[in-house]
């Protein structure tokens, strides 16, 4: 074992020397740990969908081909980070080294324990041996590999009663239905742009904070999720539209809302071009999340500026304080989207 490393783990990175890993070219992947880090036996990653959605761009259903994408990317940089948009993933695992300087960061973790990491793959080493499958439905990816948690870095042991795969396929997202059940307040109406497993559980989480006096709105690109959403009966109104084309979005929003603007509007379609369709629907001095990894800071402020909406506009970090306990606990409490979500994810 190695001495102890900096904190944020830029005693890994390679290129370029003085940044932070998340925005290192590449980094240190040795499956030696430092003193103060966790050596992790990694059971399956979860790229997030702006990462596999340009995977599969470029390689199309090819599971060999994207197995080779995802093993050169790794190879290359030394962790999996989506080389267009720079976003990762989670990964899930069992610890297998606990390092003696870890301290009160490990408190809780021994050995053998099954983990959920809670921070970008973007940023975590990983060393991959043999990617086993790749389920291009649930768009995990199962492999023999290694991977590295540093001392700042965070992670949710699995609970027992929701097993693995399906807290695989939620953690990824887990930091947008948590900024929603803090932001919504009882009574707002709250927009939710894109109906994939974020916007699923952003719905709930708007269900759960607006009422009884509030309003959920979904807008979804597809047929077959606005149905499910409301069969879920997660919205109280679904429309269906093409966030590309603002315009139009907005005038199907003010007809459906009478006018009613939103004051908490989330983002998370995998997509670009969606920024100003946000903006529209949401009312001055509101607020609007953008969890997606496809949003266009620049779109998004110069196209406020332009529409000359006053809006606060808060980019997707990924971790809130409880965030993953919040997820899970909406995967408890409404058991429609629980059925959906282990059908989708947990018996492929």
């Amino acid at each position: 074992m190695k001495g102890k490393g900096e904190y944020y783990g830029t005693h890994r990175v390679i290129e370029p020397q003085g940044l932070l890993p998340q925005a290192a070219d590449k980094i240190d992947n040795t499956p030696e740990i430092w003193s103060n880090e966790i050596l992790i036996d990694v059971i399956a990653l979860q790229p997030t969908a702006t990462a596999m959605h340009t995977i599969k761009e470029k390689c199309g259903t090819d599971i060999e081909a994207i197995k080779r994408e995802i093993l050169e990317i790794v190879e290359d940089r030394g962790k999996f980070q989506d080389p267009v948009t720079k976003s990762g993933g989670m990964l899930i695992g069992t610890v297998k080294e606990i390092g003696p300087d870890m301290g009160d960061a490990a408190k809780d973790l021994k050995v053998g324990d099954k983990i959920a990491t809670l921070v970008s793959l973007s940023l975590t080493p990983l060393k991959i041996y043999e990617i086993e499958d790749v389920n291009l439905d649930t768009e995990q990816v199962f492999c023999k590999a290694d991977a590295v948690l540093f001392e700042s870095g965070i992670y949710t042991k699995i609970p027992e009663d929701l097993g693995q795969e399906l807290s695989l396929a939620v953690m990824d997202i887990a930091g947008a239905p948590a900024q929603v059940a803090v932001n919504a307040k009882p009574g707002d109406t709250v927009v939710v742009m894109g109906a994939g497993k974020a916007g699923l559980l952003c719905l709930a989480a708007a269900m759960d904070r607006v009422k009884p006096g509030g309003k959920v709105v979904c807008m979804e690109y597809m047929e077959s999720q606005c149905k499910l959403v409301e069969d879920l009966g997660l919205a109280d109104v679904v429309l269906q539209v093409n966030g590309q084309k603002p315009l139009e979005t907005y005038q199907k929003y003010m007809e459906a809302m009478d006018g009613q603007l939103a004051d908490f509007t989330v983002s998370t379609v995998n997509v670009p071009n969606t920024e100003l369709s946000t903006i529209l629907v949401t009312k001055d001095i509101g607020k609007i999340y953008f969890f997606s990894m496809s949003t266009d800071f620049v779109k998004a402020s110069l196209g406020a500026e332009g529409a000359k909406k006053y809006v606060t506009m808060v980019l997707g970090a990924g971790y809130y304080p409880g965030h993953a306990d919040i997820t899970f606990d909406l995967v408890r409490k409404y058991e429609g989207l629980r059925k959906y979500l282990t059908d989708r994810y947990c018996n492929n």
